[in-house]
């Protein structure tokens, strides 16, 4: 199933995409649908409609960091060698649940930042029966000098994060995605910038599963993202080309859709 979250005559809605169709579901939401399940009760065009972020206010968000390549780049700006803990554990940051954006929806970067970056995720959403209910695309958008600081003090990232997280277009269910070795692509203005394939992950699903619920308790709707793909984002390719205001920034996954913002002023 490709389930999402739009918008129709002023409210939201938790849907079921079906061609050109969005079959609205008798939930009210649709972390609660995933929770407790719920009846078809109407059906929309889907021109007639806004999709918005699938799960618009999550419970929680963990990021992971689970592609090697990326890890070993990020790493590698700062001047360091691979931590040796980094191959022992699936180590994840938390994310603001409260900044989530979707599909359209312009983003504005901190007013005290001028290195506006995106970066090429996906993100898992937890079920009402602890597993994976579904895969979506995530932008998980970075001012990379506010978080050059706070990494240099050893605490973060969070200012340099937390302002914005975009998630989108639908949440595609796994039965839907076979193997999981999606191509992952990002544009800017319609130039490809990055390209890399969600196989590519170190840490297996199951894996960050388990991590982000040990000796917690997860929710339906809580998000985990991979962490960005090899390549996945403007700081790995050193070039200083920096988002801009009034930048396109598309981000596709195979199977699932393209997660597409515009860069508004700060």
């Amino acid at each position: 199933m490709r389930l999402c979250t739009f918008d129709v005559g002023g409210r939201e809605a938790p849907g079921r995409v079906e061609g050109e169709r969005v079959v609205e579901l008798g939930a009210s939401s649709l972390a609660d649908y995933l929770a407790t399940g719920g009846e078809d009760v109407a059906g929309h065009a889907l021109d007639d409609v806004r999709l918005r972020a699938p799960i618009p206010r999550p419970p929680s968000v963990r990021d992971f960091y689970a592609f090697e390549r990326h890890v070993q780049s990020a790493r590698a700006q700062r001047g360091l060698e691979m931590a040796p803990e980094w191959y022992q554990i699936p180590v994840f940051y938390f994310s603001n649940p409260a900044a989530v954006s979707g599909p359209e929806d312009e983003i504005s970067f901190p007013s005290e930042s001028t290195a506006w970056d995106y970066e090429l995720e996906a993100a898992a959403v937890v079920g009402g029966d602890g597993r994976i209910a579904g895969f979506t695309v995530l932008n998980d958008w970075s001012a990379r000098d506010l978080q050059k600081m706070e990494m240099a003090v050893g605490l973060g990232p969070a200012k340099g994060k937390d302002f914005a997280t975009s998630l989108g277009p639908v949440l595609v269910t796994p039965d839907e995605l076979g193997d999981l070795r999606l191509e992952m692509v990002a544009r800017v203005n319609g130039e490809e910038r990055s390209r890399g394939n969600l196989g590519d992950l170190h840490w297996s699903w199951d894996d960050l599963l388990a991590h982000a619920g040990r000796n917690t308790h997860l929710l339906p709707g809580d998000v985990l993202g991979s962490g960005t793909v090899g390549t996945g984002c403007i700081l790995e390719h050193g070039d200083g080309r920096w988002l801009q205001q009034g930048d396109v920034v598309e981000l596709e996954i195979e199977g699932i859709g393209i997660l597409r913002n515009t860069v508004a002023g700060s």
